[in-house]
């Protein structure tokens, strides 16, 4: 009876084990995942396009981000040579005149407003004739602006009425010792303004504008 048993476990434990090794040996079947896609032609399309706006929108930013600084770099250095004008005014220095030296001359700056087509310049000057506008033969310093930028508007505000007028074709403006005060004016013989505007353009239209005051004051705004 024992020796039936173990040969009917023994047939049993046989079966199962072929059964193991022949389900070894059958091919699986995976679901493989499909393989991930490139880009469609409309999809590349698209995305160089949007590349192609924002690439245009930072350049074109960026070339008026500089226009403005060069703008507000003009303005600032016209201001600086008002203030050179200034300290040489309310400063001993000497002012060469035919053979000798004189020390007592004011200084001063000459704006005009260019023609058409004419480019900005403006003059720091020595005001040797002592009528307190400038006249040919006095000057010390003449700059040109260039680039395209140029004075596109001269504002004085007249001492006596407090009205501003603007579109004046010169201003001239003189420092004298031992005072500050600029002694601000359109002419030779002209009544005294007590403000001038000098307005700045570049190509692109942004302005910027260089205010003195009778003062002595100079900003730049």
């Amino acid at each position: 009876m024992w020796v039936l048993r173990l040969q009917v476990l023994g047939a049993r434990f046989q079966g199962k084990i072929k059964s193991l090794f022949l389900h070894s040996l059958t091919p699986s079947t995976y679901n493989l995942a499909p393989a991930s896609r490139g880009f469609s032609l409309l999809e590349l399309l698209v995305v160089t396009g949007i590349f192609m706006v924002l690439s245009t929108i930072v350049l074109s930013t960026n070339a008026r981000f500089g226009s403005v600084i060069v703008l507000k770099n003009l303005a600032h250095d016209m201001a600086l040579t008002i203030r050179q004008a200034q300290v040489y005014g309310i400063a001993v220095r000497r002012y060469q005149e035919g053979g000798g030296a004189n020390f007592y001359v004011g200084y001063g700056m000459h704006f005009t407003l260019p023609g058409e087509g004419s480019p900005s310049t403006y003059e720091l000057f020595a005001d040797a004739i002592k009528n307190g506008v400038y006249d040919p033969g006095e000057t010390i310093q003449s700059t040109t602006l260039a680039g395209g930028y140029r004075i596109v508007d001269i504002c004085a505000r007249e001492a006596a009425t407090g009205i501003e007028t603007c579109s004046v074709p010169e201003v001239h403006m003189v420092f004298r010792r031992p005072e500050p005060d600029a002694l601000i004016r359109r002419a030779a013989g002209a009544s005294l303004d007590d403000r001038v505007r000098i307005i700045i353009e570049s190509n692109k239209g942004d302005q910027a504008e260089v205010v003195v005051e009778s003062s002595g004051q100079i900003s730049v705004h």
